[in-house]
């Protein structure tokens, strides 16, 4: 049942004509949206959002306020960074309140640090607002933690796939099968084949779990567990579909014990999903 109910607000900082605020709207449930970000929302005279941006965050909108799509999707014809950084400064300098929005974070995978080098450049003032990347957020609502101490004192965050839409060849896939306990990739499943086969060729376990979260945080939330070796597979004959989250490492298997959404659909949930107890008393 949702509840509607009036918050006591701490003083925010005001928007200013003229200024852009870059604004992450965190992976899809409004609820994650910041204080910061809704604020921004009441006041912005024109807002550029993305792709990834909720549909139910763009209606905390201000009436009146100019909606601008700014989505880039891949092999579909979409706007060019160049252009939008552009445009930013262009509205800002017709004396608006010009909102940024993007889903997750800004700063993370989300091309916020080249726009603001842009404003910088143009001498436009400008506001960063954190969101909820989908990385941790996106995972939470999988069941799936970032770190647990049992399971990972380290995480890689990855990119999969370059601004052309290749697999980064920039990466070092062989020292991330080696070094890192747990891996977030996003943007992977165009390449899940060629990425899982760096990680397996690297050294990786073929058994290592793997999670897809696909549309996170939304009503229309899918995950598909499966391992690193039959990872490439699964996704296609399930049909999950991008955007996308891929999580590898054994703080998959904790979802066993964590899906809180699940549970609320019915599932039981694994107090001991790692085994850890279970090994303890046939030990």
């Amino acid at each position: 049942m949702e509840t509607t109910i009036t918050l006591r607000l701490p003083a925010l900082p005001a928007f200013e004509a003229g200024w852009v605020w870059l604004v992450g709207s965190g992976p899809g449930d409004p609820g994650l949206l910041t204080l910061l970000g809704a604020h921004a929302l009441a006041c912005a005279d024109v807002i550029v959002y993305d792709a990834l941006v909720e549909e139910s965050i763009l209606e905390l909108a201000a009436p009146g306020a100019e909606m601008v799509f700014a989505g880039k999707r891949g092999g579909k014809p979409s706007p060019k960074q160049p252009d939008i950084s552009a445009r930013l400064v262009r509205l800002a300098h017709e004396g608006r309140r010009v909102l940024r929005l993007k889903g997750g974070d800004p700063f993370v995978f989300g091309r916020g640090g080249e726009e603001a080098l842009t404003l910088a450049a143009a001498g436009i003032p400008f506001r960063i607002v954190p969101g909820i990347t989908a990385g941790i957020g996106g995972l939470a609502y999988a069941g799936i933690p970032a770190t647990h101490r049992d399971t990972n004192h380290t995480v890689a965050f990855v990119t999969g796939h370059m601004a052309g839409g290749e697999v980064p060849d920039g990466i070092d896939w062989a020292a991330l099968a080696r070094g890192a306990q747990a891996l977030v990739i996003y943007m992977a499943l165009k390449h899940i084949e060629a990425i899982t086969g760096h990680l397996i060729a690297g050294g990786l376990d073929a058994a290592t779990p793997v999670a897809v979260v696909s549309r996170a945080a939304t009503r229309h939330q899918k995950v598909l567990e499966t391992t690193l070796g039959e990872a490439a597979r699964d996704v296609v004959q399930s049909g999950i579909e991008a955007p996308a989250v891929v999580a590898i490492g054994q703080i998959v298997s904790l979802r066993a014990g964590l899906d809180w959404l699940g549970a609320m659909e019915g599932r039981l949930l694994d107090a001991d999903p790692l085994g850890r107890n279970r090994e303890r008393s046939t030990g």
